[in-house]
């Protein structure tokens, strides 16, 4: 199947991370965007790159500081004195896969341009809207330490992404691996698909089937998320709807065309961890998986009949 070999091709650069990699690609599939709350080095840039290479799409990449502004993402228009007319320029967001580096060290109104570009697949500048690519598609990065400096962004603009992941450090065996072996470079992956063949799955990913008592478990899990004690803002509709769609995208991902509640499981942090607002200022990461771990021992799982 295409997308094994998509994720094998990926991985071949990754090593030891498959279900990591297998999550990015099911957020490419459903037509959403990646956030990446983790260290430097652990090779975010190089899966990104591999990504692009293997479903040959173009890639660019923005190192986002606090003095960058939205036209250095979305473009500017230049009047030409030849023509006696403003032309448009595109930027770096005209591509197909794109890195946005350290998000969270620019301002929110560069953020806000880039989200808003991401919401409705289209930039609007002059009063005229450009669309982007159908295969759009951002990896967001954000140093989970370093607060120093930075604009957290705020939960309705995290909401935009439909998973937040990290790639975290490698086992003791595979890091062994890396030190004793060349580099890994994208110069070993191949192209396994084209753009037109990634829309052609994007839209198998509608038709991926979910049975009314999975849906039912789906929405148990959304409405948990509300209740618990410990939140004071659930998952919204939006982020509900989003799960759905992870799912569906995940399921294509194991050779599935129906989501089961494992399915669901597996996506369940990755959906809900920047979508829920704990009580306590500052929650760190091993209190939000608590909470997430809490909610889904709370909610039972439905049996097959």
């Amino acid at each position: 199947m295409k997308i094994t070999g998509l994720i094998d091709e990926v991985e071949k650069v990754v090593l030891g991370k498959r279900e990591v990699v297998q999550l990015t690609i099911a957020a490419l599939l459903a037509d959403g965007h990646v956030l990446f709350e983790d260290v430097p080095g652990v090779g975010k840039t190089v899966m990104v790159k591999a990504i692009a290479k293997a479903v040959h799409g173009a890639f660019s990449r923005i190192q986002f500081t606090p003095d960058l502004l939205p036209s250095d993402i979305l473009g500017v228009s230049i009047f030409n004195s030849q023509t006696n007319q403003f032309e448009f320029r595109k930027g770096p967001i005209f591509t197909n896969i794109l890195l946005a580096d350290e998000i969270n060290r620019t301002t929110p109104r560069t953020q806000a341009a880039l989200l808003e570009a991401m919401s409705e697949s289209a930039v609007t500048i002059d009063g005229k809207t450009y669309p982007l690519s159908a295969n759009f598609f951002v990896m967001a990065t954000q140093n989970p330490i370093d607060y120093e400096g930075t604009y957290p962004l705020p939960e309705a603009q995290l909401d935009r992404f439909l998973f937040k992941l990290n790639i975290g450090y490698p086992s003791a065996a595979d890091e062994l691996k890396l030190m004793q072996s060349e580099p890994q470079t994208t110069q070993m992956i191949h192209q396994v698909i084209d753009s037109r063949e990634l829309e052609v799955l994007k839209r198998q990913v509608e038709e991926v089937y979910i049975d009314e008592a999975v849906a039912k478990y789906a929405l148990d899990l959304v409405r948990t998320s509300r209740m618990h004690e410990s939140v004071a803002l659930g998952v919204s509709p939006r982020g509900s709807i989003a799960f759905i769609r992870g799912a569906k995208a995940f399921a294509m991902t194991e050779g599935r065309l129906f989501v089961t509640p494992r399915d669901l499981q597996i996506i369940f942090p990755a959906v809900f961890s920047h979508r829920i607002q704990m009580k306590a200022a500052r929650a760190t990461t091993a209190q939000v998986t608590t909470i997430l771990n809490e909610i889904l021992d709370e909610v039972p799982v439905p049996v097959r009949r």
